[in-house]
């Protein structure tokens, strides 16, 4: 059974690697969220998450790790918003533990979160063309609001884009 924790500031740079390793690492081919042939990379560093968490004022960082493990094996961002909803982002499981149901685990604890602070939606972001990613996320009760946003071309924060046609989808899930 996995061990929920909040983030500590001392373990910032190893949930980069972790989310590092899950999206666009070496040890993506071997798990499923690899986004890799979208992106060059990296998909985040500690500087980043640092600013956002100052930034974004009751956000966090949920993660999962076994008792006899001292570095997270799973993480997701969550944020409140302004409507009651919370924004749930960068949700991580190291591809050496993907395909145990730790995502779907890791997502139902933030939408625990969320609903115990309050939270009456979740909502989330995608890149559009990432449809096996949207599968599972509707499957888990998300839908498409038909709503996009632009992506940061340009903003090395988010790697290196290998095509010129991504844009981000919009999912929300009522709770």
């Amino acid at each position: 059974m996995p061990l929920l924790t909040l983030y500590k500031d001392h373990e910032l740079a190893d949930i980069a690697a972790l989310v590092n390793s899950a999206y666009r690492g070496e040890l993506a081919a071997k798990g499923w969220t690899s986004e890799s042939y979208l992106l060059g990379g990296q998909r985040t560093d500690e500087a980043s998450l640092r600013a956002d968490l100052s930034a974004k004022p009751g956000s966090t960082i949920l993660t999962f790790r076994d008792e006899d493990w001292e570095k997270p094996y799973a993480c997701a961002w969550v944020e409140p918003t302004d409507d009651q909803a919370w924004y749930v982002g960068m949700v991580t499981v190291s591809p050496l533990r993907q395909d145990g149901g730790l995502g779907r685990a890791m997502l139902e604890t933030c939408e625990a979160y969320a609903k115990a602070r309050g939270g009456q939606r979740m909502k989330m972001t995608v890149i559009s063309v990432r449809d096996t990613l949207i599968a599972w996320y509707e499957r888990r009760g998300y839908r498409l609001t038909g709503e996009t946003q632009p992506f940061p071309y340009g903003d090395e924060r988010f790697g290196a884009p290998q095509r010129d046609d991504l844009e981000f989808v919009v999912l929300e899930k009522a709770l």
